[in-house]
């Protein structure tokens, strides 16, 4: 690893040198959530150069716990997988998130706004079983948001399949939703809800009354969202 070693025999020390570097445990938690190509990468980790991130790749193959398969001109771009000691880091990571949730004041938390790891998150988590069973297209508008981050489409297709898309695709629109974006990140965190935004006229839903009324259902939330926070 790129960082200077603790030169200590103690396990916790010497997997801190392979784990501590920034943005592994991050990358490990991209990995986990079952992205494997080098662009998934990317839109999970936005601000992450890919100088960078090409760098960690090759550090985590060369400590065994990531492969990578390479590409071809018919299976496409290589892939990166988590090895047996890759996926033994599982509890570890999900240890990290819980910790976060639990101890980590909200204020702070909602300090750091990604619009695009929010929808990017969200398209992986949603929940279809409440959605009807049809292509349905859902537009997220957050007002707040930096230019070209304002505007994002989820498109759910029969046989659950997820689209995310950030330019317009031309679909008929079935739900309009709008909000800042804290709110929809707190919702999405498990610190507001759809019902308590839509009340206090922080959130706008128009169209289609059964994704309207089975919204905070179908989004899925956040893996830590049932949480117990510890702190305000």
């Amino acid at each position: 690893m790129t960082q200077a070693s603790y030169k200590q025999f103690c396990p916790v020390a010497m997997a801190a040198e392979i784990l501590c570097a920034r943005w592994t445990v991050v990358l490990l938690r991209e990995m986990m959530a079952g992205s494997t190509r080098f662009n998934e990468l990317r839109r999970g980790v936005a601000r992450m150069s890919p100088a960078l991130l090409s760098q960690r790749l090759k550090e985590l193959e060369q400590s065994g716990i990531i492969s990578r398969i390479p590409g071809s001109s018919n299976s496409g771009p290589s892939e990166y997988h988590l090895t047996q000691a890759g996926r033994d880091l599982k509890q570890v990571v999900e240890s990290f998130g819980v910790w976060g949730q639990r101890w980590i004041r909200s204020q702070i938390s909602l300090q750091n706004l990604d619009a695009q790891l929010l929808m990017w998150d969200m398209r992986r988590n949603l929940d279809t079983t409440p959605m009807p069973k049809r292509r349905s297209t859902i537009r997220f508008r957050y007002p707040d948001a930096p230019p070209g981050l304002r505007g994002w489409w989820l498109i759910v297709s029969p046989g659950a399949e997820v689209d995310l898309c950030s330019i317009d695709p031309g679909d008929d629109v079935d739900l309009y939703v709008c909000s800042g974006l804290r709110t929809m990140t707190a919702i999405w965190m498990g610190l507001d809800t759809v019902r308590k935004a839509v009340d206090d006229g922080r959130m706008e839903l128009v169209g289609d009354e059964q994704l309207a009324r089975h919204i905070q259902t179908w989004l899925g939330l956040s893996p830590f969202a049932k949480e117990r926070r510890m702190v305000a």
